[in-house]
């Protein structure tokens, strides 16, 4: 199903650099096959970037998965409005876009995920979000899906760009498409 249900792009934004890397592929995972998009300017070579293709255009292999999965951009050095249009452009063929913008910048859909640390450090504020338990002892202070806990086991996995199964972890973000994100 395209981007799941009501959206096809999606923003994923946390103050945690970790979680929101986590949740970007979370999200994109629930779809099954999907395009993942960092804007955080993090260096690196070799791969075409998202700026490569505000600047020279997408390549006919750039506009739609050639396999299932989930594939991975950095956005390179380029402006989140200009950015927005080549994502759009990759969406119309893509079944789900996410992208990771650590800063909340995203002019679309944007999905905040917010860890919940036990103690003094749990969040307050009312607002929807994405509640990832870090520990024990604290709820979530507002509305939104409440994911179950991360294994160590699955981190690791995901960051070694292996994903096991389906895990209660990864099924739980399927609700997330559906919900209304402003």
């Amino acid at each position: 199903m395209s981007g799941k249900g009501r959206h096809r792009v999606l923003a994923v934004t946390s103050p945690d650099p970790l979680l929101s890397f986590l949740a970007s592929i979370g999200l994109a995972t629930s779809v099954g096959t999907a395009l993942v998009i960092d804007l955080e300017r993090l260096p690196g070579s070799g791969a075409r970037t998202l700026a490569d293709i505000v600047a020279e255009g997408p390549r006919l292999e750039e506009l739609s998965p050639g396999r299932r999965g989930v594939a991975l951009m950095r956005g390179g050095p380029v402006e989140v409005e200009v950015a927005s249009e080549a994502v759009e452009r990759l969406a119309q063929r893509w079944p789900a876009v996410v992208v990771r913008d650590p800063e909340p910048r995203w002019p679309g859909p944007t999905v905040p995920v917010v860890a919940l640390y036990p103690g003094w450090l749990a969040p307050t504020g009312p607002g929807v979000a994405v509640w990832q338990p870090l520990g024990t002892g604290s709820g979530p202070p507002g509305p939104g899906p409440v994911l179950p806990p991360l294994s160590r086991n699955l981190i690791h996995h995901i960051l070694r760009g292996r994903l096991p199964g389906r895990s209660r972890w990864l099924r739980a973000w399927d609700q997330v498409w559906e919900m209304p994100w402003a």
